[in-house]
């Protein structure tokens, strides 16, 4: 190249300079800078590499001709074609035909935009912050044998105004994901502490649910059988008419436990699996309401539900029990819906009646029954959704579970 004068290019450097001022971006510096760097080191190419802070990745920023380099995700330094200058192996790059030079073109080196380009003449020179190499500064041209050993010492100047810059924003980025990932780490922490302690809550409920039927229900039968029993054992002769009424009590006592033994473990969803456990509680639960109510229960999964995890079985159960729950209680539904499908990569599963709705006034966070089923789908990672039901009047309730997370694990 042309020798310059000094004065010109400490013209085009200051206007570097002033250019660089309020630019946050890499690439808005680069093409902000770009025609001023051509002034002092013409090029056809240019580009900026600039390494992550682990020293094992970098990311490339051109301008001018546009090329692979910069439309891939963060390489590794060990395949860039100018490794040795990022490394610190040597001082800078300058070739008269990179097209055939061996340097750039290495076992494993993402060298094809160099002959895609058309690239000969190529500089390189390290980008530099307290000694350490941040980067590398490139320029190329179509030509051959354009470069001079004062282009690299030009193109040191221009790195040397560039790293600072370039330093201080990966310090800005670095900072802003560190930011990110740690508010994120914490949303999930709090979001897991919460589910625990709401889950507590359920469980500690469900405690007491039980313990009030077994007092309730099944303690005072009991009682009162222990009293009749008392009586006969004082009478001179029992009878079998008197023996009648007490072997009904004890039967009806038996069923009662069974049915509050159902609910604190459901063994149908053991024997049978999910769907049946599904139909038989729908089943039980619109006989024992006494209202007239059709319900239908449609898998259409292909035997995904089967392969579910226990757990997450169980918590499937428990949210589609209280869905039902939540309807006939509160909804005067005549139908109710159950449906299991398999869409996107993940397992759907939808309750939906089409009683009154959801009142207004009960807020987004819902009653215990709603913050449990969003407990119980926030812990086995499945995304809850309650709102209107999109095929008329009542309510849907709407559980979407990766397929990946659901699945049991592979015996060994």
């Amino acid at each position: 190249m042309l020798d310059k004068p000094s004065s010109t290019l400490f013209h085009h450097y200051m206007g570097i300079s002033r250019l660089l001022a309020g630019q946050l971006e890499f690439n808005a510096i680069i093409q902000a800078v770009a025609t001023e760097i051509s002034h002092i080191i013409p090029h056809d190419h240019m580009d900026v590499c600039i390494k992550q802070l682990d020293d094992k990745y970098h990311i490339a920023y051109e301008s001018g001709l546009a090329s692979a380099w910069s439309l891939q995700p963060p390489a590794l330094l060990t395949g860039s074609p100018i490794r040795s200058v990022l490394s610190g192996e040597v001082d800078y790059l300058l070739s008269g035909d990179a097209c055939a030079d061996p340097r750039f073109h290495f076992d494993g080196a993402f060298s094809s935009p160099i002959h895609e380009l058309d690239l000969h003449s190529r500089l390189h020179v390290p980008m530099k912050v307290h000694g350490d190499i941040i980067g590398a500064l490139s320029c190329s041209c179509h030509q051959s044998n354009a470069y001079t050993m004062e282009d690299v010492a030009n193109a040191r100047a221009v790195a040397d105004l560039l790293a600072p810059y370039f330093y201080a924003i990966r310090a800005a980025e670095q900072a802003k994901r560190s930011a990110i990932e740690e508010a994120q780490a914490n949303a999930r922490e709090e979001g897991l502490r919460l589910g625990a302690l709401q889950l507590t809550e359920a469980l500690e409920a469900e405690r007491q649910r039980i313990g009030m039927d077994l007092h309730d229900q099944t303690l005072a039968d009991l009682t009162r059988l222990v009293r009749r029993v008392e009586r006969m054992s004082h009478a001179t002769e029992v009878s079998g008419e008197m023996l009648e009424p007490v072997m009904r009590s004890l039967q009806q006592c038996m069923q009662d436990l069974r049915g509050i033994i159902e609910e604190a473990k459901p063994s149908i969803l053991q024997l049978f699996g999910l769907v049946q456990a599904i139909e038989t509680y729908l089943d039980r639960s619109v006989r024992d309401s006494g209202s007239p109510i059709d319900w239908s229960v449609c898998d259409t999964t292909n035997g995904l539900v089967d392969n579910l995890d226990n757990s997450v079985a169980v918590s499937l159960l428990r949210i589609v029990q209280e869905a039902v729950n939540n309807a006939i209680r509160h909804a005067q539904p005549t139908m109710i819906e159950v449906e299991l499908s398999q869409a996107d990569d993940a397992l759907r599963v939808t309750v939906s009646d089409d009683g009154c709705g959801v009142p207004a006034d009960s807020g987004s966070g819902g009653g215990l029954g709603i913050g449990n089923m969003k407990t119980r789908a926030r812990l086995i990672s499945a995304h809850f959704h309650l709102g209107p039901n999109v095929r008329g009047t009542g309510t849907c309730i709407t559980l979407t579970l990766p397929t990946g997370l659901s699945e049991k694990p592979e015996e060994a």
